[in-house]
């Protein structure tokens, strides 16, 4: 099976993560390969050429792109093995709602935190705030988003953890003492080897985003 599924990736992208996480739960075999995405390969563009972004999933030749999609053709074509999405079509369409939610909610604020400053960066700590409020009244006393079972919507937030020190480092941003249940439900998803093995160190995020600072934006 690893000669008939790639990935294209970048370590660091919480997109990604939701990828090898699905992956990972699901047991398959995959070849990874990292991309420079100041110079994307030409495998890349060829395979997202709408939005030329990663991660792609190419199986048996074929790119699956976005990261939820990719999520729900893993689980799709590998339904027995620790299900991604619940079998009530209720539950189903609540957790994608939510992973929904995750993609237009986070993003924009999300990279201002750390490639801004001043009131654009402000105003993406106000509007990431709201966010993370809203995510942790959802979660509640749940285990997961979903309940008792890991699923969609916890591979769907879960990456955003390992930037979650960078947040608060560049962008003096409260996270981890304001939101407990949040933290507490991100350390329960670590337990998992595949969260555990797909979220890279917090120290290696923050030095790469910092570095990135200090080269664009001249801030040390």
């Amino acid at each position: 099976m690893a000669e008939e599924i790639i990935l294209l990736d970048y370590w660091a992208s919480m997109f990604g993560m939701r990828t090898r996480i699905a992956l990972e739960e699901k047991g398959v075999k995959y070849e990874y390969r990292e991309e420079d995405l100041s110079n994307k390969s030409p495998l890349l563009l060829e395979m997202n050429p709408i939005h030329k972004k990663i991660p792609v999933l190419i199986h048996k030749g074929k790119p699956i792109c976005e990261s939820i999609i990719q999520v729900q053709y893993i689980d799709e074509l590998w339904p027995d093995t620790n299900p991604i999405l619940p079998s009530d079509p209720y539950q189903r369409a609540q957790a994608r709602f939510w992973a929904d939610y995750i993609d237009k909610k986070t993003y924009v604020p999300c990279k201002a935190l750390w490639s801004e400053t001043g009131e654009k960066q402000e105003a993406a700590k106000m509007e990431f705030t709201e966010v993370l409020k809203t995510l942790e009244s959802e979660l509640g006393d749940k285990k997961f988003f979903g309940g008792n079972e890991f699923g969609l919507v916890d591979i769907a937030f879960i990456g955003f953890y390992s930037w979650f020190r960078t947040y608060e480092e560049v962008a003096n941003l409260t996270i981890v003492a304001k939101f407990p249940k949040l933290i507490s439900w991100a350390q329960r998803c670590l337990k998992r080897e595949s969260v555990a093995k797909a979220l890279p160190d917090s120290d290696k995020v923050l030095k790469s985003v910092s570095d990135h600072r200090k080269i664009v934006l001249g801030i040390d």
